[in-house]
């Protein structure tokens, strides 16, 4: 058996003991549904390059077709190992095909498997990026006197149309970085598996986009929930 060999044998079958790659759902030796192995990611899982840009119907069309070797109807009469097997893949495959689907949420877990992203970057909603505090300051300016215009009994329609004034430089903002998140996406797939330094720099862009995105949809959703009298803190 080669070196090779060896590294592509990262799961076990718990049936008959024999190994297989980690991408692989089937014992190659004896033909059983594979326990989960949890040193793969969504894209192996579902057959698909670890790519940004990825055509949806060949998302669902693995998808689907995946669906009918896992599900556990087939495995009703299964041994318990089997069944437990045919849940977890299932309960797995349901994970992938949610976050792949979507592209902002492609780019996110691209970011997590490739070790990117901090713990301390899912708390970013509680600090407003560098890059976007012009716009958190004047955001929080028009909140409060749209805030203080209602209370004094302005009607509803011209105090709406002030958030909604408000909102569309957010939104143009959110706009911007949808497309720079594409074109960082292009440069990603664009990319040799060997180019350590171009893709360190893609993903360290994209990281950026991504956080800043992500307070953008918060400052979004504080103008929602204005407009919809429910309010909320400072931003």
């Amino acid at each position: 058996m080669t070196a090779n060999t060896h590294t592509r044998l990262l799961q076990v079958c718990r049936t008959c003991g024999g190994g297989a790659p980690v991408d692989v759902h089937f014992c190659p030796s004896c033909t059983k549904i594979l326990t989960i192995s949890r040193q793969g990611d969504y894209f192996s899982f579902l057959g698909l390059p670890r790519k940004l840009t990825l055509d949806p119907a060949l998302i669902e069309q693995q998808f689907r077709a995946l669906s009918r070797q896992f599900h556990p109807d087939y495995y009703y009469n299964a041994t318990p190992q089997e069944r437990r097997a045919s849940l977890e893949r299932s309960s797995y495959l349901n994970d992938a095909y949610r976050t792949l689907k979507q592209p902002a949420s492609r780019v996110a877990y691209l970011l997590d498997v490739e070790n990117v992203l901090k713990a301390s970057d899912h708390d970013v909603v509680k600090k407003a990026p560098v890059a976007l505090l012009e716009e958190v300051f004047a955001l929080n300016e028009e909140l409060d006197e749209v805030r203080d215009l209602r209370a004094g009994g302005l009607p509803d329609d011209q105090w709406r149309a002030r958030l909604a004034a408000a909102a569309a430089p957010i939104e143009a903002k959110r706009a911007e970085h949808e497309a720079q998140v594409r074109t960082l996406s292009e440069r990603w797939d664009a990319l040799e598996a060997g180019d350590a330094a171009g893709r360190s720099a893609v993903l360290s862009a994209l990281r950026e986009r991504v956080l800043e995105q992500n307070y953008i949809n918060n400052l979004l959703a504080t103008i929602a929930r204005e407009a919809s009298g429910a309010g909320g803190p400072q931003l």
